[in-house]
């Protein structure tokens, strides 16, 4: 049995990297201490992701992560004691990963269409455990609010780069086009998409044409 101060030190660890951590280092003012434990949760919080994307929310065990992450037996149980505890770092860690990063120089279409493509293809994992979450969401309210927002954040920037647009309505015309976006991710990794995943290039197509319908170049 752990100390009980060492189980302490290890939430709060995790208090932290939920509400600071945009990035692996995302603490601030930040001891290497406490980065090293920023570092761990990273990894482990990753290798549950995997475990989901591959197994379902089933397959999620302390032990499981351990194996997926290299990490010796007990490594996971030492800073998640729970297994609502390992659900709610995986679900803040998928929230940062969502988040798109600062848009590159391009036109919306391209940003647009850039972001659904990173999901379809580099992101897929993450998108396949963020899935799960969506079901386990619905029946754990503490899981409800975290991954609400994280869809709040998407949709806030959609309104902001709308709004650099001009688009006359930006917060209803981010609906439009987040609900695309989600649309085209889940028709491509978990619909009848997924035999012919989209190109980049016939996103940006349909990016182009979403935008163009609500007034927006």
């Amino acid at each position: 049995m752990q100390p009980r101060g060492r189980r302490q030190a290890a939430d709060a660890a995790a208090d932290r990297y939920r509400v600071h951590c945009a990035s692996s280092t995302g603490v601030e003012n930040s001891t290497p201490v406490e980065c090293d434990v920023v570092d761990r949760l990273d990894v482990i919080a990753d290798a549950a992701i995997e475990v989901i994307a591959a197994e379902g929310m089933r397959g999620l065990t302390h032990r499981a992560v351990d194996r997926a992450a290299g990490l010796p037996v007990g490594s996971t149980s030492y800073y998640a004691r729970t297994r609502a505890a390992l659900l709610e770092l995986t679900i803040a860690r998928i929230v940062v990963l969502d988040q798109p990063s600062a848009r590159p120089a391009g036109s919306l279409a391209e940003f647009i269409a850039g972001y659904a493509f990173e999901a379809i293809t580099a992101g897929r994992t993450r998108m396949l455990a963020r899935y799960e979450f969506a079901l386990e969401a619905t029946r754990r309210p503490e899981l409800r609010a975290v991954y609400d927002e994280g869809g709040l954040q998407i949709r806030r920037l959609a309104t902001s780069a709308l709004e650099a647009a001009g688009s006359s309505s930006a917060e209803r015309h981010a609906r439009v086009v987040v609900d695309w976006m989600e649309g085209t991710i889940f028709g491509a990794l978990a619909g009848t998409g997924s035999l012919a995943p989209p190109s980049l290039e016939s996103l940006v197509e349909s990016a182009r044409e979403i935008l163009a319908g609500l007034g927006v170049e």
